[in-house]
């Protein structure tokens, strides 16, 4: 098979189309045999994602538009974040995510996860555990902004706010 490049999208068009209001993820890579994957990110001014970790993947972070700040688990000083700024999230880096007074959109970039497999156990094994969702998004609270602990949260367990289609 021989592939042939493709404009994907204009992040420039989604970002001018969202609602001020609008948070999570705007724009996600779907391209079927992909080795990667992404997503455009938007948080409200003042808006933020909750300290989280990534056990398996580097994540790539592009700030697309807007300000805000990248705090490190670790208690170092607050990162700023702006317009062209890269940022490189090694797996298991504990970070959270703060928009500014102009909110903040980033693009995030990493291999794909193999997606969910069943699979009957080898003999010798207790059980099977699969892989995990391509990426953590459906865990960010959209009112809030806050990371649940739970795979599969219904109501948020910061504001109470319920998540969608659950």
């Amino acid at each position: 098979m021989n592939a042939t490049p493709e404009v994907l999208t204009r992040l420039g068009g989604l970002l001018a189309a969202a609602a001020p209001d609008d948070r999570g993820a705007l724009w996600q890579l779907d391209r079927q045999g992909r080795e990667l994957d992404a997503n455009l990110v938007r948080l409200p001014a003042g808006g933020e994602v909750g300290e989280h970790q990534e056990d398996v993947l580097d994540v790539l972070l592009v700030v697309v538009e807007g300000d805000g700040h990248l705090t490190p688990g670790d208690g170092g000083e607050p990162l700023a974040l702006g317009p062209t700024t890269v940022m490189w999230l090694p797996r298991t880096s504990r970070r959270s995510l703060t928009a500014g007074p102009d909110g903040l959109a980033y693009l995030t970039v990493h291999r794909r996860r193999p997606g969910l497999a069943i699979k009957s156990a080898p003999a010798s094994a207790v059980a099977y555990e699969g892989g995990e969702a391509p990426c953590s998004l459906d865990r960010v609270c959209p009112a809030c902004g806050r990371m649940s602990q739970e795979s599969a949260p219904k109501y948020c367990g910061e504001c109470g706010e319920r998540f969608p289609g659950r």
